[in-house]
């Protein structure tokens, strides 16, 4: 695991390492921003896993989803900690709870 002061600055190290695209996340699922292609939770993993606290709100605070799918395919999901966590099926609420 790598360590980061900063969102920009774990985001910079990601996309040199080869996670180079941008997910949204989806009810069942994560979408490439880049390709429009979606993912269902079988066929990626959560590789690295990086939370950010703001200094002044709650509401700063984030976590980088290092992806790998398993073509290959890799890429970054940035999400505020648990915003989706109600509108999300049970399969990706578990896959995102998945901490190395």
């Amino acid at each position: 695991m790598y360590t980061y002061d900063t969102l920009s600055e774990a985001l910079k190290d990601l996309q040199e390492r080869g996670f180079t695209l941008d997910f949204n996340l989806r009810e069942n699922e994560i979408e490439s921003k880049n390709t429009n292609e979606v993912y269902s939770p079988e066929v990626f993993e959560i590789v690295e896993m990086y939370r950010f606290e703001g200094m002044s709100s709650v509401d700063d605070n984030s976590v980088i989803y290092a992806i790998e799918t398993i073509k290959g395919t890799k890429g970054v999901l940035v999400d505020a900690y648990g915003v989706y966590a109600n509108s999300l099926s049970p399969e990706m609420i578990q896959k995102l709870k998945i901490v190395r």
